[in-house]
């Protein structure tokens, strides 16, 4: 049976994004507290991939999962896109003139930042490990006066009530979710139009824009750009780029040509673009076992 870490429990949109890359295929959810732990279970062989949330429209980039990804050395096999509904809920008893508190992962917290603003000062909101498993921590210790931020089938799941729903500030809510592993597993195939790369930049002035005119004379569509810090050398940073392609080949010919114009060049993965939430070549071939 093929093992996959989340970050969280079963009802998480983490593992719904897991049944969305494999649709067809029973898994085994390895369920953890930290996006940290999920990857050290990937690194440990613990588990054959892992499931790590990398951006959402409202609340941006998950910085840290990127750094997560890199520095572990994986390789990012494949993405998919959900559309991400909150709700507040609390106990059947529970109304929510009752609520004094809020429990969810800070990513959905900051999801609802404008919504949560409307209660009153005294209102507390806590940080908690994931959405679904602050849903369950209500029911099993059958806390009163306390909600949560979760999604409706964590609501259904554990028998809370939906005291409010659509609560994030902006209702087109998307969370894109990356499927990873070790790196050099050799699984995609030359159908693939999507690559993420990371490069470090000399100092000579023009030299980023330099690097993304390689891309664009190699008709490389250039669909995200995000720096981080290079952890240990201050105010030095690292370009994490999603790209998007027609053909491999020019792909992999802009990648030669980029070699010389950056210090540092690394490619994290190759993988098909997913907003559609078709299941892919490469889970159809993990599914199969070839």
């Amino acid at each position: 049976m093929t093992k996959v870490a989340i970050q969280g429990i079963e009802g998480s949109f983490h593992a719904e994004a897991v049944s969305k890359f494999f649709p067809e295929r029973e898994i085994e959810l390895l369920m953890c507290d930290s996006f940290e732990k999920v990857t050290n279970q990937v690194g440990a062989g613990k588990a054959d991939f892992g499931v790590l949330a990398i951006e959402n429209s409202i609340a941006g980039s998950i910085l840290p999962n990127y750094n997560l990804i890199d520095t572990g050395d994986f390789e990012i096999y494949d993405e998919v896109y959900l559309n991400i509904q909150m709700y507040l809920m609390a106990l059947e008893s529970e109304s929510i003139i009752d609520i004094f508190e809020v429990h969810s992962h800070p990513v959905a917290l900051l999801q609802c930042r404008d919504y949560l603003k409307r209660f009153p000062p005294q209102f507390k909101v806590i940080e908690g490990k994931d959405t679904a498993s602050e849903a369950k921590r209500i029911r099993e210790n059958n806390l009163k006066g306390v909600a949560a931020i979760a999604g409706k089938q964590v609501a259904e799941m554990y028998h809370l009530k939906i005291l409010d729903s659509h609560i994030q500030d902006i209702k087109e809510n998307q969370t894109r979710f990356v499927l990873f592993g070790m790196k050099g597993s050799n699984l995609n195939s030359k159908t693939t139009n999507k690559a993420t790369i990371k490069f470090v930049l000399g100092s000579e002035v023009g030299s980023l824009s330099e690097a993304l005119q390689v891309l664009a004379d190699h008709k490389i569509n250039l669909t995200k750009i995000q720096s981080l810090p290079i952890v240990g050398r201050p105010w030095k940073y690292a370009f994490f780029v999603d790209v998007i392609f027609k053909k491999p080949d020019d792909f992999f010919d802009a990648m030669d040509a980029l070699q010389d114009k950056v210090k540092e060049l690394k490619l994290v993965g190759t993988y098909t673009s997913n907003k559609e939430n078709v299941p892919s070549k490469l889970t159809n071939v993990i599914s199969n076992g070839e």
